[in-house]
């Protein structure tokens, strides 16, 4: 009876280190409807004005009808400032897809995946290192701050960046896995 009870424990064991390697956790988040600038509308060409008003009228019909009733002031939608690439670790480690930032009026960030695809692992989190390209443990443990869990490891996500931390103070975000310390995936935002 010992003898079945120790072979229960180690493939529960096993099966919750090893099977996040074989099953996806997809998720499909709407993005944020980021507004140019006057400025910046001006400055696009007729074709580009023509394209991003497409891409807004297109995202904005997605979405349907919602109700708000907020004060005008606090209704103020995030600006793309940057779009970067994310690239595995290594072999075994794989992510791919896009990372687009965007800046919040109240001086907070919004970090968005799209086509987003690393592969799962036990407690995976996304994080900020100070490290633009790290490459293992040791660049990461320059300095870090954890943003949250990662929700899925397929598909379009959110996560927010508080106005507390500095964006310019880091220089990559990071798909990490908390249990084993292995870096996953990253995608530089040095030179924001």
């Amino acid at each position: 009876m010992v003898i079945v009870m120790g072979v229960a424990v180690v493939a529960a064991i096993g099966w919750f280190l090893v099977s996040p390697l074989f099953i996806d956790r997809p998720v499909d988040e709407a993005p944020p409807i980021p507004i140019p600038s006057r400025e910046e509308v001006r400055e696009m060409s007729d074709p580009e004005q023509q394209q991003a008003m497409s891409r807004l009228l297109a995202q904005a019909k997605k979405s349907g009808d919602k109700t708000v009733n907020e004060r005008m002031e606090l209704f103020k939608l995030p600006r793309q400032i940057a779009t970067r690439s994310f690239r595995g670790a290594d072999e075994l480690h794989f992510g791919d897809g896009n990372l687009i930032v965007y800046k919040k009026s109240d001086g907070s960030h919004l970090l968005r995946f799209e086509d987003f695809r690393v592969t799962n692992g036990p407690a995976l989190v996304v994080m900020l290192a100070r490290v633009p390209a790290p490459r293992g443990r040791d660049d990461v443990r320059k300095g870090y701050v954890k943003l949250g869990e990662l929700k899925g490891n397929v598909g379009n996500q959110n996560y927010e960046v508080p106005v507390s931390i500095r964006l310019e103070d880091y220089g990559s975000v990071v798909i990490w896995c908390e249990l084993f310390d292995v870096l996953f995936a990253s995608a530089s935002i040095d030179e924001l």
